[in-house]
């Protein structure tokens, strides 16, 4: 194996949902500074969700123009186009247009909508093009897509995002040299505080398009660099020859020996339909938890525990991603059984999750170390659980060929937006979840 052509996979991997990933850890500076305040995290979910249009296309022309997608040319324009996004995005994210008389972040919502274009549609163009390199850079890859949320997350903790203090309301009134009355003056009520940053909202953006440009630099290594050619497949001689398997797997999925008869027509037919479509649930609800239904109700279920258990929830949540990933490169399974058994056990993990979201402001063990403590491993391994359960299908479908992993990418994006879906009413329209406050002294 090349150490080259991991580092490079992992770096690639890296690009894939960076800049999502690096503005949702930004956004407790971010949102002080927009007229939206704290409803703009609901109007980023839809926007996100709203751009699956990319995700969308590149699926149509895998399925009824099979071949006619030069597939690295689209990951050279997305990634190209995501760099540009995200140096607009440093330069304009806080100006406002004025909408029928309102004050908006426009140009801030347009840039988030390229961005989540370029992000989404990695999902069914970089995972397909890993068929092009050996089966085990394919964990790599993974291990790296882990990575782009825990680096910005790393940053975004130099950075200082979210420290705060708790302090008296009284205080922060008189600070703001406001006209106060008797009942503010005597205000005995502690609110958060939040320090300033170490470094800019600017030059955290300028960090994300730096990463964007390392994710293309990696892109160009892993076609020309003559180290990763020999790591092909067969050791087939240039990206034309790629292109052309793809073609012709896309066109003709029933390829099998005559020797053992197919049990479907899915891929290389290993698989029955019942078993097919069970991997594909699987796919879609593991990615519905993990990347927007539970995402979405994580500060009601941690920040009642004070602000520390936020943050660590959120950091450990990101290392275990990468450390699932990591622990495939050693072993690895395609056991359907397994599968099941740990998409059950993530879920059970995640229902205890949305319980103490559910009981926010005041959950159990709300003023105990053991209550930050289990919240922190919760999140730990509810991320941990299901990631390897995602890596699993990848395997078992990378296997199955090119158009596999193409359905593999949009069945996560539909998963994704099923959760958001889900979720966006319960949240921001029914009220189901009231906000944790890390202040909070209303539960001793």
């Amino acid at each position: 194996m090349s150490i080259l052509t991991h580092f490079l996979a992992g770096l690639f991997g890296m690009g894939s949902w960076v800049t999502i990933c690096g503005l949702w850890v930004e956004l407790p500076l971010i949102v002080p500074q927009v007229p939206e305040g704290w409803y703009l995290p609901s109007y980023l979910s839809v926007i996100v969700q709203m751009a699956n249009i990319g995700p969308l296309f590149v699926t149509i022309m895998h399925r009824f123009r099979p071949g006619t997608l030069n597939e690295t040319a689209v990951i050279y324009f997305i990634v190209g186009f995501g760099i540009l996004a995200s140096l607009f995005l440093a330069f304009f994210w806080s100006e406002t247009v004025v909408v029928q008389g309102v004050e908006r972040s426009v140009p801030l919502l347009l840039l988030v909508f390229f961005i989540s274009i370029v992000d989404c549609t990695s999902s069914v163009t970089f995972l397909p093009f890993m068929m092009q390199l050996k089966a085990e850079y394919l964990m790599t890859y993974y291990i790296g897509e882990g990575l782009s949320g825990l680096v910005p997350a790393l940053v975004a903790m130099v950075q200082g995002v979210g420290v705060m203090e708790c302090v008296n309301a009284s205080q922060i009134l008189r600070s703001n040299e406001t006209h106060l009355n008797k009942s503010e003056i005597d205000a005995n009520y502690l609110v958060p505080h939040y320090q300033p940053a170490n470094f800019s909202v600017e030059a955290y953006f300028f960090f994300l398009a730096a990463m964007m440009v390392v994710c293309l630099v990696a892109f160009l290594l892993l076609n020309y660099h003559p180290a990763v050619a020999r790591e092909r497949p067969n050791n087939s001689n240039g990206n034309h020859i790629s292109r052309w398997k793809n073609k012709k797997s896309e066109q003709k999925p029933m390829m099998h020996s005559q020797k053992t008869k197919p049990r479907s027509t899915f891929g290389t037919g290993t698989y029955t339909w019942i078993q097919v479509v069970y991997i594909y649930i699987i796919l879609a609800w593991v990615n519905a938890l993990t990347n927007t239904g539970l995402p979405s109700v994580q500060s009601y279920s941690c920040l009642p525990y004070g602000n520390q258990a936020y943050h660590w929830s959120a950091t450990m949540a990101n290392v275990a991603n990468p450390i699932a990933c990591f622990i495939t490169m050693f072993y690895t399974q395609r056991s359907l059984v397994l599968m099941g058994v740990l998409t059950s056990i993530g879920s059970l993990i995640g229902v205890y999750i949305m319980g103490m979201a559910v009981l926010s402001p005041c959950p159990l063990l709300v003023n105990e170390t053991s209550g930050t403590v289990i919240i922190v491993l919760a999140w730990f391994f509810f991320i941990f659980v299901l990631s390897y359960v995602k890596v699993i299908v990848a395997v078992i479908l990378r296997d199955e060929g090119h158009s596999a992993l193409v359905w593999c990418g949009a069945v996560v994006q539909l998963g994704s937006m099923l959760g958001a879906v889900t979720m966006f009413p319960l949240v921001n329209i029914y009220d189901f979840f009231i906000s944790g406050d890390p202040c909070n002294t209303n539960c001793l």
